[in-house]
């Protein structure tokens, strides 16, 4: 097996062995780690062990890492929208309805599968085999801004990045209900939900830290328009924390409604701004993506704002 092998100290007792891998390592999630562990490529002290060990100081850890496989997925000529590339580095603005990477039920018409198109063989391989470039990701019925790295170098630096919080993201969404309050955080930690493996929720066992800052931008009746910092990254994170408050997603039948809203099938969440650090350069990027004819067409089917 072609593999990068490491080698390290624990320094301090009490956390688990996935977090401490992905923390150790920011191209890799803990879900990523989950499987190394499984596939018994990582090693405590000469021995396998389970993904919820928890470390003590002074364990020594042992790491296999595969190098990325070349990715078996077909370049396909799909549109896409740029809102900025460089040899390093580019961010799409994704459409609606778009899928980030292959899975069961879309194997191919994936933003990968344009990127491949684009961008030749200068992806990064850090995200693996079907994952080549993905920094982060966005859902499928959410729009906006992504960052796509074209070599090994700026994807690590920016995974760095997202493991820092220097990162960031800002998003707009609607959400049913009137928002009282003109601003606020949540501060839930996110896990899959106990009984349905396909969602996520908040308070969970096991759960991950997640905090969300949001700020009211425009009140409806019946509907709120917000903007949304994130401050982690966990999947679903916004559609979980706002249902969690009492306010899910327009259009999220998986948190929210049960059926269409306002001709909206589909959350109503838009990536609007990014800000990061130019891996390469050290330049300190800022991009925004206007809000899409979907989500302007939602607004003006609110009616007008309210106090």
């Amino acid at each position: 097996m072609d593999e990068e092998i490491l080698i390290f100290t624990v320094k301090e007792s009490g956390e688990r062995i996935d977090a401490l891998l992905a923390r150790e390592r920011p191209e890799l999630t803990r879900s990523a780690a989950q499987r190394l562990l499984v596939r018994g490529l990582v090693l405590v002290n000469g021995a396998a062990v389970k993904k919820n060990y928890v470390c003590s100081a002074g364990d020594r850890v042992w790491l296999a890492l595969p190098r990325a496989e070349e990715a078996e997925l077909t370049p396909q000529d799909l549109p896409l929208d740029l809102a900025y590339e460089d040899g390093d580095l580019l961010v799409v603005n994704k459409a609606r309805g778009m899928v980030v990477h292959p899975a069961p039920g879309h194997p191919d018409g994936t933003l990968v599968n344009a990127l491949l198109y684009h961008c030749g063989a200068s992806l990064s391989g850090i995200g693996g085999e079907k994952r080549p470039g993905i920094v982060h990701r966005i859902d499928k019925d959410t729009s906006g801004l992504l960052i796509v790295a074209k070599n090994d170098f700026a994807h690590q630096r920016l995974s760095a990045q997202l493991a820092d919080r220097s990162l960031s993201r800002r998003y707009e969404a609607v959400v049913r209900g009137r928002m009282g309050p003109d601003s606020g955080t949540v501060d839930r930690p996110i896990g899959r939900h106990p009984t349905d493996r396909k969602r996520m929720a908040a308070d969970v066992r096991d759960g991950r830290e997640a905090v969300t800052h949001w700020q009211v931008l425009a009140r409806y009746q019946g509907y709120t328009h917000i903007a949304c910092r994130l401050e982690t990254g966990r999947t679903h994170q916004i559609r979980v924390h706002m249902a969690a408050i009492g306010h899910p997603l327009l259009g999220d039948y998986t948190y929210g409604a049960p059926s269409p809203e306002k001709g909206l099938e589909g959350q109503c969440l838009h990536a609007r701004y990014l800000k990061f650090i130019h891996p390469r350069t050290g330049e300190r990027m800022e991009l925004e993506a206007p809000l899409p004819a979907y989500f302007r067409d939602v607004l003006a089917r609110l009616g007008p704002e309210i106090g």
